[in-house]
């Protein structure tokens, strides 16, 4: 078996001499039929004459004509064609030229479309098989004359199957090879997919916590001389936002671990839930929070949940760098119908407010990230500066996303 697979390949790279042997192989099949006789006494019977000059030129002219087969098929069918039609007329007995054409013809059909193999099938049988019985020797009923209509009607046929072949393991190499295509992308979607996810919650972790040390920092330096207990009290807020940062940054790059690590995280995505110690936290850092909930203790999705918590983390985040000291922060959790809306106002007049990421003049990701988070889940957001001074973060997320109502069901 690896014989013939390697014999194989030989001369699929070399088809010119396939070709080659293949014509000399025809011509020697024509060398011998034409000493048999068909009409002999007993029957089929060999004959010691040897054709006459002519039947040998025509077979030599059509066998030669078929080490071209690949390169120009249907010019070799005319020339296979007229060859035949030739020995048709003068040829007695006639030497079997007509193999030439039906191996052009089978070459055309397996090349081309079905309605042109059709076409050029039948007018290639049409004309051998009449040419032979109107004008041949032999009377038009011989079996010769119904064997160039079979044989040519074979010769057509046989080369669309093989066509047909080809073009189905042709199509089924061309699905198998988009199917790979299309796994290898989705995997590259969900991996880039992934790791904006991680650089999401990595943005929001930094930057809530980072934003809290940098203040609770600030108030220990200035207060360290004149009242070190609120210095003290400044810096104790400073260690538990580091550790909580360290807590939700262990949490997150532990996600990168494979799921069978026994030190990857199990503890839960934070969410609403924690949306009071949220709010402590910044309460801690000097800004002044206040929040409302009318969701009737709704749960939300794992998905759903985390976006919320993150927005409101993220949107507060601002307001503590933006807004200014005297900023005073409003937060608003409300069940609507099918959604839930989370609301998160301000009222500073800082700089940030003109210049907070994601109104268009700043740099930032965290309202990019936001817009993201929600998008994700087929939920709206909106952002901007208030009438009279101030932002608003307002999204509206759905309480039940697709996964979720497909488990449901």
């Amino acid at each position: 078996m690896r014989t013939l697979t390697r014999a194989r390949c030989r001369l699929r790279a070399h088809p010119f001499a396939l070709d080659a042997a293949l014509a000399a192989g025809v011509l020697v099949c024509m060398l011998a039929g034409s000493f048999v006789d068909p009409h002999g006494p007993d029957g089929v019977t060999w004959k010691l004459r040897p054709p006459d000059p002519l039947s040998l030129v025509l077979m030599t002219l059509g066998a030669a004509a078929l080490v071209f087969r690949r390169r120009a098929p249907r010019r070799v069918l005319v020339l296979a064609g007229g060859a035949s039609v030739v020995e048709s007329v003068t040829g007695d007995p006639r030497a079997p030229v007509a193999m030439c054409a039906v191996l052009a013809l089978y070459t055309v059909a397996s090349t081309t479309d079905r309605p042109t193999t059709w076409r050029i099938g039948l007018l290639t049988t049409t004309v051998l098989t009449g040419t032979a019985m109107i004008a041949g020797p032999l009377p038009w009923y011989a079996q010769e004359n119904l064997a160039i209509f079979a044989w040519t009607g074979i010769g057509a046929t046989a080369g669309d199957a093989v066509r047909s072949r080809r073009a189905f393991v042709r199509a089924i190499r061309e699905r198998a090879e988009r199917a790979e295509r299309t796994r290898e992308e989705e995997a590259r979607r969900r991996v880039a997919e992934e790791r904006l996810r991680i650089a999401r919650d990595l943005h929001d972790v930094v930057a809530h916590h980072i934003a809290l040390i940098n203040v609770q920092a600030g108030v220990a330096a200035h207060v360290m001389d004149r009242r070190p207990d609120q210095a003290k009290e400044a810096l104790a807020h400073v260690r538990e936002a580091s550790r909580s940062a360290l807590g939700e940054l262990r949490a997150t790059v532990g996600l990168l671990r494979q799921s069978g690590d026994p030190e990857a995280p199990t503890e839960p995505a934070p969410g609403l839930d924690r949306l009071d110690e949220l709010a402590g936290t910044f309460r801690s850092a000097g800004l002044r929070v206040e929040v409302a909930r009318a969701d009737q203790g709704t749960v939300l999705p794992a998905a759903v949940d985390l976006a919320a918590y993150r927005i409101v983390q993220e949107a507060l985040t601002n307001v503590r760098k933006h807004a200014g000291d005297a900023a005073k922060a409003e937060v608003s959790v409300v069940r609507v119908g099918p959604h839930v809306e989370i609301t998160v106002l301000d009222d500073g007049t800082g700089d940030g407010q003109v210049g907070a990421p994601g109104d268009g003049s700043g740099g930032g990701h965290g309202l990019l990230g936001m817009r993201e988070r929600v998008t994700a889940l087929r939920g709206t957001l909106t952002t901007g500066p208030r009438y009279g001074g101030g932002f608003r973060v307002h999204a509206i997320l759905p309480v039940e996303t697709r996964t979720s109502a497909q488990d449901g069901l």
